[in-house]
């Protein structure tokens, strides 16, 4: 597979003296799911600010592939830890925005604005105001407003955070099926051990401060992972047996890359 984003031994430091990020290398190929795991402060959150092109290395190279040439713009989709909707304008406007800011005027942009909130469930909703909806339905909007663009690369950082287990555990299982059906490579981070082993294809346990990657584990699907995940997954010896090798490097017990 070929790579869409790839991070060369990246460091990151803020003007305030922060050292976020030393010798940060990461690949991310076409079609995976990653999550990135680590202590809070880690750096993950910067990490997919860079590959948006939001924010500069101090050091290091990021290379982005084709699907990602155009970061930033239809290629790309970021959705952020709150909805961050805008309070005054309707779901459908909401989902709207990024479509209006590449030029597009509503009359042209409605069939994939209904088709964004369809992929989310949220088709009967495009009248409704953001104050009028559940944190769950929030962040559905802003996942849509993400997909709008039909981006290849969608970037989350812990969007499912505040949400309660059980929504939470619906919202995975969405996510996962438009990850499949549209083909997309999503660069997840979590602080959740439980929740990046039962996305993930691939997860990458980051140290702390600076961040940088010191252990990953593959979710394999043709050995006792396979997808679609269901909550026969969550139950099976595979997925506890992952989640204690991932808590365990995340515990600094192992730093060697395992398959």
């Amino acid at each position: 597979m070929s790579a869409v984003i790839e991070l060369r031994e990246v460091g990151k430091t803020f003007a305030n003296g922060t050292h976020a990020l030393a010798g940060m290398s990461l690949t991310v190929a076409a079609g995976e799911f990653v999550s990135l795991l680590g202590p809070s402060g880690c750096g993950k959150s910067t990490v997919l600010r860079m590959i948006a092109g939001l924010a500069r290395p101090s050091s290091g190279e990021i290379l982005r592939g084709t699907a990602a040439a155009e970061a930033g713009g239809r290629e790309l989709g970021f959705v952020f830890q709150e909805p961050t909707l805008m309070p005054w304008a309707t779901v459908f406007d909401n989902v709207l925005l990024p479509l209006k800011l590449q030029g597009m005027v509503p009359a042209e942009a409605r069939g994939q604005v209904e088709q964004a909130l369809a992929l989310v469930g949220l088709e009967k909703f495009d009248a409704s105001y953001p104050r009028e909806l559940s944190g769950g339905m929030k962040m559905r909007v802003s996942i849509a407003r993400a997909l709008v663009t039909r981006p290849k690369l969608l970037l989350m950082d812990e969007p499912f955070a505040a949400l309660d287990e059980i929504t939470r555990m619906k919202l995975n299982d969405d996510l996962l099926r438009l990850w499949r059906e549209h083909g997309l490579t999503i660069v997840f981070v979590t602080h959740s051990v439980y929740e990046s082993v039962y996305l993930s294809s691939r997860v990458v346990v980051m140290a702390a401060r600076p961040g940088r990657v010191v252990a990953e584990e593959t979710i394999d699907p043709a050995v006792g992972a396979p997808y679609p995940r269901n909550e026969e997954f969550r139950l099976s010896p595979e997925y506890a047996a992952a989640c204690r090798r991932v808590s365990r490097a995340l515990q600094g017990e192992g730093t060697e890359a395992r398959a």
